[in-house]
């Protein structure tokens, strides 16, 4: 593959299709665009700069109508594979035997929320359930302000934790389309590559943020429910370290009487390939966590866990149900992954063969001006590319090129950060060193774009 002729997307197309672009896809990707179009309307995005029909997955490979493989590096949603049979067969069997609310006692759902809660710290004792991530997080936003008494959120610049008219009002990563409220001040994300520490560390840097942030709350009469942030922050760029950063803002939150929210529903479920969990490569305890996405392998389930004293009054007297979370089929879901996760040792595997990977691509960015860092944890992984290494700049053109080279080599990446120039790189679990060998000689071609 002659790299130098992949055509490099205009920014604001990062890893998305250019619907500009139509006539020059084959007629029958053409016509079942148009039908998307037509029936979906215009908010449904395509990835990449040539769309993939994609009809078919086993383990960590997709594959197109005309069968060709694609090696997945970026779905951390089917997290012990795509198609695994062990989650394959329990919900199939539990379709068969019932599927109903948590407002009947099934052995089932005590016997995954015991084992989940397992996972956590002690102090983290209550799991309620919900369908998707942006849920967990809206009820946990809720749980927050009734608890505390205010109304106040602090999150990251470039932070992302759903959908919901709620949630999307603290996810600033949706863009100036999506008001932020005026409850909600932005502190800066973890970056220790452009955020000035001549005056302190990192953590230094981010206590005297968040200092501010509390401040200009109370100054507008508003006080703190909650700090919540993605554990890995995807979405900003993928900033795992030093580990220990989230202390100082856990003290600060809590010195005001407001609680801390992790959201793991993207570094939870043993990524990291340190933990259970992304909180806990920080050694801090969150007042509530939130988990999604990987916990069904596709299956819509999610959950807010809580240190239990924070449900006694907002038990009493909020009334709270959610018809399908926690449902029959989608528990069995949950169990099998949780299953599977421990049977298979895949935080285990996350750890050895992330670091391959994280060495192997420090390996060949050696040398690249415009590769700034290669970050992560385990199955979680950011490479920061820049215009040059004096400015630091973020070139989020040359990460479009690169995701796009790396789907022509039939490698499926995507990208994150404020200016899209982190190439974001979370395979499923069962990725395997043959897997890795695979990624770094695609990157390896990939990279000679930059050179």
């Amino acid at each position: 593959m002659d790299t130098s002729q992949i055509r490099k997307p205009s920014r604001a197309m990062i890893n998305g299709f250019d619907p500009n672009r139509l006539d020059e896809l084959p007629e029958h990707m053409q016509k079942n665009i148009r039908r998307r179009d037509q029936s979906l309307g215009p908010s449904y995005r395509l990835f990449y700069d040539t769309p993939l029909e994609i009809v078919r997955g086993k383990g960590v490979t997709l594959f197109d109508r005309d069968g060709n493989d694609y090696l997945d590096v970026y779905n951390n949603v089917p997290s012990v594979g795509h198609a695994h049979p062990r989650v394959i067969a329990a919900v199939h069997e539990q379709m068969q035997t019932l599927n109903t609310n948590t407002r009947y006692v099934q052995e089932s759902i005590l016997k995954y929320s015991e084992q989940l809660l397992s996972t956590f710290p002690a102090e983290l004792g209550n799991v309620m359930f919900t369908c998707t991530g942006s849920e967990a997080n809206d009820l946990a936003m809720r749980v927050a302000k009734y608890a505390t008494g205010n109304q106040g959120i602090i999150v990251t610049s470039g932070a992302y934790h759903g959908l919901t008219t709620e949630v999307a009002s603290f996810s600033p990563s949706l863009g100036i389309g999506v008001p932020l409220g005026a409850n909600v001040r932005v502190i800066d994300p973890p970056d220790s590559l452009r955020y000035p520490l001549d005056q302190g560390s990192l953590e230094d840097h981010l206590r005297n943020q968040v200092r501010a942030a509390i401040a200009d709350l109370h100054r507008h009469g508003i006080g703190v429910a909650a700090f919540i942030a993605d554990s890995i922050f995807s979405s900003d760029g993928v900033f795992t370290g030093p580990a220990g950063f989230l202390g100082p803002i856990v003290e600060e939150i809590h010195a005001v009487g407001g609680l801390y929210i992790a959201d793991e529903v993207q570094p939870g479920f043993g990524r990291t390939g340190e933990a259970w969990w992304g909180f806990q490569r920080h050694g801090i305890v969150p007042d509530i966590a939130t988990i999604g996405k990987p916990m069904g392998n596709g299956i819509p389930v999610a959950a807010a866990i809580f240190k239990p004293e924070l449900l006694l009054e907002f038990g009493k007297n909020i009334r709270y149900f959610n018809t399908f979370g926690g449902n029959s089929v989608a528990i069995a879901a949950a169990q099998a992954v949780l299953d599977v996760i421990r049977e298979e040792s895949l935080i285990e595997n996350a750890h050895k063969v992330g670091e391959k990977i994280i060495t192997g691509l420090k390996d060949l960015s050696q040398g690249l001006d415009q590769v700034a860092e290669v970050r992560g944890s385990g199955f979680f992984i950011g490479v920061d590319l820049v215009t040059d290494q004096s400015t630091l700049t973020p070139d989020g053109e040359a990460a479009a090129g690169i995701v796009n080279v790396l789907r022509e080599d039939r490698i499926l990446i995507s990208a994150c950060g404020a200016q899209g120039n982190v190439l974001k790189l979370r395979p499923p679990m069962p990725f395997s060193s043959n897997d890795a060998d695979r990624l770094l000689e695609a990157m390896g071609r990939a990279f000679k774009a930059l050179r």
